[in-house]
């Protein structure tokens, strides 16, 4: 029977080290907390995430390998490349936080459920009112064809879902995102869990010892504070 450390629920920044999670399934760390702004972003300057579906109780995650951007290693292909330049869509941050959130929160491909539900949903619109959650939006005139969000700890930004309306949506989103976030001075965008699809558009895989270790060094220097919505975000 597999021991799960519970988190303590008035210390919200006490975590178990990451080295501790479990081999199978990878990176599972403990269970329990709340999803408070406090608790969620120690987590992430630890290099923890929650990720849980809405019958589990919350779970909290460090995998090894962790699945990473370097901020100036997007691949953009030819035909996406093609497809920017013909597409006319521009990009902003910070302007529709919430509906990015709620489309990345859909059901894909059939699938009966999301992991996204509204507590979840709930925590991240309360980071982004407090400055530290930030999405980025693709827009085809007025219609909302892509869109990224996640949490910017000092100099981390940590990658929470992303998801496309049009073709290639997402990975605009993606591009654009790491352009502006090179240009500050970060030097990853957290990807958390390897897949296929990361790794075609250029993503890394970092042992997790190493990833933990440039965390909290990159989650300790100065960020880039309050909303976004000011910023532009380059086409990539």
């Amino acid at each position: 029977m597999i021991h799960l450390p519970q988190l303590h629920p008035s210390r919200p920044g006490l975590f178990p080290l990451p080295d501790s999670a479990l081999d199978e399934p990878n990176g599972l760390l403990a269970w329990g907390g709340d999803l408070s702004p406090e608790r969620l972003l120690a987590a992430y300057g630890q290099g923890v995430f929650p990720w849980f579906n809405d019958d589990e109780p919350i779970l909290w995650w460090s995998p090894d390998p962790r699945c990473v951007f370097r901020t100036d290693g997007v691949h953009v292909s030819r035909s996406l490349r093609k497809l920017i330049d013909r597409s006319g869509w521009r990009l902003t941050a910070d302007t529709s936080f919430g509906r990015v959130v709620r489309a990345c929160a859909a059901p894909r491909n059939g699938e009966p459920g999301t992991w996204i539900g509204a507590g979840m949903i709930a925590a991240y619109e309360e980071l982004h009112r407090r400055g530290h959650a930030h999405s980025v939006e693709v827009w085809d005139r007025g219609s909302l064809v892509g869109g990224i969000y996640g949490v910017a700890v000092g100099r981390l930004f940590c990658g929470e879902s992303m998801f496309s309306a049009r073709s290639g949506g997402s990975k605009v989103a993606l591009a654009g995102l790491c352009q502006l976030l090179h240009r500050w001075g970060f030097p990853w965008l957290d990807a958390q869990v390897t897949n296929p699809h990361l790794l075609s558009m250029g993503a890394v895989e970092v042992p997790r010892k190493a990833f933990v270790a440039q965390a909290r060094r990159l989650c300790a220097m100065p960020g880039v504070e309050g909303s976004w919505l000011r910023h532009p975000v380059p086409l990539p």
